[in-house]
């Protein structure tokens, strides 16, 4: 196990002013993340679970091209733009019928995929709650606050509310979206489960924080604190070599850690299935008195 407590060496991105964010393609973003999952799985002591998420993530991408799409109300949109708000308000959402009809969708769905035990009485506990228990696991959902002694119940509120989300992102213009401060969602105004230093030609080595509910991608300062924002005192910490494709970014300002992966070493990085499959990682973290400061509502309780 190798710690690296350096300052991130790496070479700030070369181009004048990259893309400020891209929006999630829905159906593409869960039939890469479904692959992503199978491949890890491969090698993983995890592979149930991951095995479990890969199907999910398919059961998601099949729904996010079926039923009409979502759409912002254009007074919404404008009153976001005034205050100088996310475009998406998802305290609105937790009520909405078409976010509850999803969820019921993704439960039947999801009755035909092989699973572990506790998450198949999850399932049925959300299949079979009653309107005003749904609303509530809708709710936390949305927020991103999700009760450790529940969350194998919420991760499947989770997964409707992602791909209601990602729909909604890919409804907008991402070159309407504004930064609204750092280490928040330009979007949905949700929190990042992770950030990127991509690999894409003509914008390499630029960092981007991955939206934990909606998935929309949005340009970062490469070397400061997702959770604070300080540049102060950062250090970086890898459960593998000082040139990993993962690294703790760990804030002693604010005392919280989040991941950042280096798709310009692995291309196929994935913000969230990778998370997941990083766990060895998470697991080396807790021995430090730093919190976690990632989303992600499959790694709940860990």
């Amino acid at each position: 196990m190798t710690k690296d407590l350096q300052p991130d060496p790496s070479v700030i991105g070369g181009v004048p002013e990259a893309p400020f964010a891209f929006l999630p393609e829905p159906v593409a973003l869960f039939t890469r993340r479904a692959g992503r999952f199978a491949f890890l799985a491969q090698t993983s002591r995890l592979a149930p679970y991951l095995t479990f998420l890969s199907d999910l993530s398919e059961l998601q991408a099949r729904l996010a091209k079926s039923g009409p799409a979502p759409v912002i109300a254009p007074e919404q949109l404008a009153r976001a733009k005034a205050a100088q708000m996310p475009p998406v308000d998802r305290a609105s959402l937790a009520a909405d019928p078409a976010l509850d009809q999803l969820l019921t969708r993704l439960c039947e769905g999801a009755a035909r995929i092989t699973m572990p035990e506790p998450a198949r009485l999850a399932l049925e506990a959300v299949t079979h709650a009653d309107p005003g228990d749904r609303t509530w696991l809708l709710q936390n959902a949305l927020s991103g606050e999700i009760p450790a002694d529940s969350a194998a119940p919420h991760l499947f509120a989770s997964a409707a509310v992602q791909i209601y989300l990602a729909r909604l992102a890919a409804s907008l213009d991402a070159g309407n979206l504004r930064k609204i401060g750092t280490g928040i969602c330009p979007c949905c105004g949700g929190r990042p489960v992770s950030s990127l230093v991509t690999s894409t030609p003509g914008i390499e080595s630029i960092r981007y924080g991955v939206c934990g509910l909606c998935a929309t991608q949005w340009n970062e300062v490469r070397i400061h604190c997702l959770a604070c924002g300080t540049n102060k005192g950062l250090t970086y910490r890898s459960a593998e070599t000082t040139e990993a494709t993962v690294k703790a970014e760990c804030c002693r300002e604010c005392h919280s850690w989040i991941k950042i992966f280096y798709q310009e070493r692995n291309p196929s990085l994935d913000a969230v299935a990778d998370d997941v499959g990083s766990i060895g990682l998470d697991m080396m973290m807790k021995e430090t008195d730093l919190k976690r400061a990632g989303l992600n509502p499959y790694l709940t309780g860990y």
